[in-house]
């Protein structure tokens, strides 16, 4: 199987990228019974100009919508950790997920997905988790699991690149498994 994951931040060492991290050597590991390959997708090589109609209809597409899709479109299953941003998106993933969807609305392409969320805060990115998981389906997403993950600091290892937090652990797990079936 072949795993696109992606940190929906442009934050190099941004805690959703560290979740993303976590995930790929958790499938790769072979601990969960799929045999998977995991590319790390990283935002800043798809900025563009802020989507609006008028840059569309002016100048057309920009090459790295469409490079974003092919990506996706190459992958057999997605895993997205969703950094939050005033309880939102983060203005990165917005911008590239609206170039995208005006290529072609299903962005997910009917991909299973694993969808997660974190922030040092106790609700862990949850508001931007619900809406992503909500809304899903109508860009294409078979969202098979996700998982907010609250309060970073204290429920995630940075020296290993794992949850500490046994609970969570388990539950990360189940929804990384989940991806295979």
């Amino acid at each position: 199987m072949r795993v696109l994951a992606i940190p929906a931040t442009n934050s190099r060492n941004g805690l959703n990228r560290q979740i993303v991290g976590a995930a790929a050597k958790l499938l790769e590991s072979g601990e969960l019974g799929v045999e998977a390959t995991v590319d790390i997708l990283d935002l800043n090589d798809f900025e563009m100009p802020i989507y609006s109609t008028e840059r569309q209809n002016e100048g057309g597409f920009p090459e790295p919508a469409q490079r974003f899709l092919d990506r996706i479109g190459s992958a057999d299953a997605l895993i997205v950790s969703f950094a939050e941003h005033n309880g939102s998106y983060s203005v990165a993933w917005k911008n590239v997920f609206d170039w995208a969807s005006r290529i072609d609305l299903a962005v997910y392409q009917g991909r299973r997905m694993a969808m997660f969320s974190t922030a040092p805060g106790p609700r862990g990115g949850a508001g931007v988790l619900e809406h992503a998981t909500l809304v899903a389906p109508f860009f294409g997403g078979d969202v098979v699991g996700s998982l907010a993950i609250p309060s970073f600091a204290d429920n995630f290892d940075t020296s290993s690149g794992q949850l500490s937090d046994p609970e969570l652990r388990t539950a990360f797990a189940e929804v990384v498994s989940a991806l295979g079936g």
